[in-house]
């Protein structure tokens, strides 16, 4: 038999819409075969082997039909075994349905005989509820009294007693109500109230415990065997359990906040220190008390002693809390309070004592003052401390400006130098402040500082400004001081004072630069009251310059007689300035009259007296300069050419002389230029003069064309060409560097112009 016929006999399986599966399969066969069959016989050769190939495909063909029929079979048997199980399922079912339909029907007899009986069981429920009231009459009598016992037993503080006699009323109770069928009788409606009545005398005597364990312990005992009983006892009753324990534990913290923290007991403003030191004393003697009175009275699990620290902690922070959301406080009770709260509360004064056991740690507890109540209490201790400093330092100002317009000299110390408690005052009073902060903490101290450092630098704004004021008003003749020029002198006392002694304002730990602005601003008020000194002495010396030079100068020294007898008045006290224990070295920016300082010691650093007596010699010798630079007098030959190099070299020694005897040391006086120009006066061959003047300007630098042609103009004898050579010589060469320790006159000197304003040389000018 061929595949041909093998395919006739199978049955046909219509392809179609139901088996799309089928038919794509069957393409993809077909054309895999005829793919496979163009491939093996595309050659005419291998058609040879046609009948090898038939045979081999018959016999895979036969080999897969018999494996098909293998599994058709095996699916027929087991389709046979599920329908025979399906069919003897099927009868269970219906037999256990006529079973179920024989029990409905015995029900439905059965409940009408129920319904029948009824009324029966009723009576029966009567006849037994009868028979119990019976038997429990004679008690049931007797409930009323027994609960006027009860009370009288509660009213009466005995309570064991009373609990027993509660107890056996509510066994009563819960008796009737089993015997009776859930059924309440009005009898026991007292018995509630009466439950609640004992509840709150145990909760009444565990609230006075501190009391109570001092004066009648048994009771406090009886009230607490009593919660721990009733804690642990069940009822029958549908009631809620009475959880006595945690009422008397509540009943504890409430008696212990209101014995201490009871809003009666709370300070007013001005109390706090007392408050506080009231409870240093009180707390640790309450825990004392729990330790030795109370813990024995109670069992171990309520932990009295924690129990008893934890509340004292948790009500005083509590109390802070809403005393710190009332009206602001003070200074002294801001600073009270926060030294209490973070170094005595916890300190050994409190509860951080030896005596106290472990339970009463509080250490790991919520801090009293949380980090936002600690900046709100050094916020307002920082603001009324500076209000009260602000008031105290304008005080201390008032009362030193008001004795400058006296008719008396300033004070003097022992040692004879200007005198006033004003530094003292002040630097005490910013002292104390940051010194007693420390006992609180660094952040405190820190701000206090800060504030104590800003407060300062304003006194000495202040300190300056009524200085000006006092100055303006004494030279315009508003306020005429008698003693002004003593009162500059001690108000650079005061001066030095603060400054040697501003060094206690810095506590430990500071930065090393914190008090830099102050220093600077000390140094500031320093020159400030040297330039109102030295304005002084110009408004002494002005009128006399006027007439320098003239003939008179050059044939008569008087009119230098009168400068130097001045100077030496208004120099007299200068010895009464006290040495600074830091010295200071200034300079003078060009072409004007402030004052530049250097710190630092050095060879040309000056003490107080020394330094003024520099300014004065200085003021005197550019005063002297700008004389000579107007113009007033040109010389008419060589004999009054003469007359003036002498006059000149008259003056430098006449101002040498005058400022040794005062005690300035020639190496910083700046008289000898005097000596320089008499050189240029005194030359006799004109034509020679270009090399006096490079000679003047190798001395001083700063000279200027204007300052030689004004000198030349005093000689009266330089024609036009020797001045154009003499001030040629100025531009030849380098400008030289000035020479070390010298400080410049000439560019302070304008030709013509009215007197500089004072300034405040140290180092040697000649």
């Amino acid at each position: 038999m061929d595949s041909t016929t093998k395919n006739e006999k199978q049955p046909a399986l219509l392809p179609g819409p139901e088996w799309p599966e089928q038919e794509r399969a069957e393409r993809l066969a077909r054309g895999a075969a005829l793919k496979w069959a163009s491939g093996i016989f595309y050659r005419p050769e291998q058609l040879a082997r046609l009948g090898q190939y038939r045979s081999r495909e018959m016999q895979r063909t036969c080999s897969l039909e018999a494996r098909m029929k293998s599994v058709v079979q095996s699916y027929l048997e087991g389709v046979k075994t599920g329908v025979w199980q399906l069919a003897q399922g099927l009868e269970a079912m219906q037999e256990a349905r006529e079973a179920l339909g024989q029990a409905h029907g015995l029900l439905r007899g059965m409940a009408e005989t129920v319904r029948a009986l009824e009324p029966l069981r009723e009576q029966v429920s009567q006849h037994k509820q009868l028979q119990a009231l019976s038997q429990l009459l004679p008690r049931l009598q007797a409930v009323p009294a027994a609960v006027a016992h009860t009370q009288s037993l509660i009213d009466a503080q005995q309570l064991l007693e009373a609990y027993v006699s509660l107890r056996e009323l509510e066994q009563l109770q819960e008796e009737t109500w089993t015997s009776l069928g859930d059924l309440e009788l009005p009898i026991f409606e007292g018995v509630g109230p009466l439950s609640e009545a004992l509840g709150q005398a145990v909760e009444a005597a565990v609230g006075a415990a501190g009391q109570l364990a001092r004066e009648d312990p048994a009771l406090l005992v009886a009230a607490v065997r009593v919660a721990e009983v009733e804690t642990g006892r069940t009822t029958s009753l549908e009631q809620a359990p009475r959880d006595w324990r945690q009422r008397c534990l509540r009943a504890l913290q409430e008696g212990l906040e209101q014995v201490h923290f009871g809003t009666h007991l709370l300070p007013g403003p001005g109390a706090l220190a007392g408050w506080l030191e009231a409870l240093r004393v009180a707390l640790p003697a309450e825990l004392a008390t729990a330790e030795a009175l109370i813990a024995p009275c109670c069992p171990p699990h309520y932990k009295v002693v924690q129990l008893w620290a934890h509340t004292l902690h948790s009500g005083l922070r509590r109390c802070l809390q809403q005393f710190l959301e009332g009206p602001e406080l003070g200074a002294a009770d801001a600073f009270t309070l926060l030294h209490w709260a973070l170094h005595v509360y916890l300190g050994p004064e409190m509860m951080g004592s030896l005596e106290l056991g472990p339970e009463a740690d509080v250490s790991q507890l919520e801090p009293l003052l949380t980090l936002e109540n600690i900046e709100q209490l050094e916020a307002t201790f920082v603001s009324k401390v500076q209000a009260n400093v602000v008031q105290w330092l304008q005080k201390a100002l008032d009362g030193e400006v008001a004795e400058w317009g006296r008719e008396q000299e300033p004070d003097t110390d022992p040692s004879g130098f200007y005198h006033s408690p004003m530094p003292a005052i002040v630097l005490q009073i910013l002292e104390e402040n940051i010194r007693v902060t420390s006992l609180v903490s660094e952040s405190l101290q820190r701000r206090v500082h800060g504030m104590a450092l800003s407060e300062l630098g304003a006194f000495l704004r202040s300190f300056s400004d009524a200085l000006i004021q006092f100055s303006r008003d004494h030279l315009r003749g508003d306020a005429m001081a008698p003693h002004y020029v003593s009162y500059l002198l001690a108000a650079l006392n005061h001066q030095s004072a603060l400054s040697s002694s501003v060094s206690v304002l810095q506590p430990d730990g500071v930065a090393l630069g914190a008090l830099a602005p102050v220093e600077a601003a000390l140094e500031e008020l320093q020159r400030r009251i040297c330039r109102l000194v030295l304005e002084a002495l110009l408004v002494e010396l002005q009128p006399l310059f006027m007439a320098l030079p003239s003939r008179q100068w050059l044939s008569s020294p008087e009119l230098l007689d009168d400068v130097c007898e001045r100077t030496a008045r208004f120099c007299r006290d200068f010895w009464r300035v006290r040495n600074p224990a830091v010295q200071v070295r200034l300079g003078v920016r060009r072409g004007r009259g402030e004052v530049q300082w250097e710190r630092g010691p050095g060879p040309t650093c000056l003490p107080s007296p020394q330094l003024l007596l520099a300014e004065a010699e200085r003021t005197v010798v550019l005063q002297y300069l700008c004389a000579l630079m107007q113009g007033r007098l040109v010389c008419r030959g060589a004999d009054e050419r003469s007359q003036a190099a002498e006059r000149l070299q008259h003056d430098a020694v006449q101002l040498r002389d005058l400022f040794l005897d005062l005690g300035l040391e020639e190496s910083f006086q700046c008289a000898p230029v005097l000596l320089a120009l008499r050189k240029l006066l005194d030359l006799r061959d004109p034509t020679m003069l270009g090399l006096e003047v490079a000679g003047l300007r190798q001395q001083f630098p700063d000279v200027s064309e204007e300052h030689v042609s004004a000198l030349l103009d005093l000689r009266g004898d330089v024609s036009r060409e020797q001045r154009l050579a003499a001030l040629s010589s100025l531009q030849a060469g380098p400008q030289p560097s000035p020479p070390a320790g010298r400080r410049a006159l000439f560019s302070l000197v304008p030709a013509p112009a009215p007197a500089p304003s004072s300034c405040l040389p140290s180092g040697p000018c000649a």
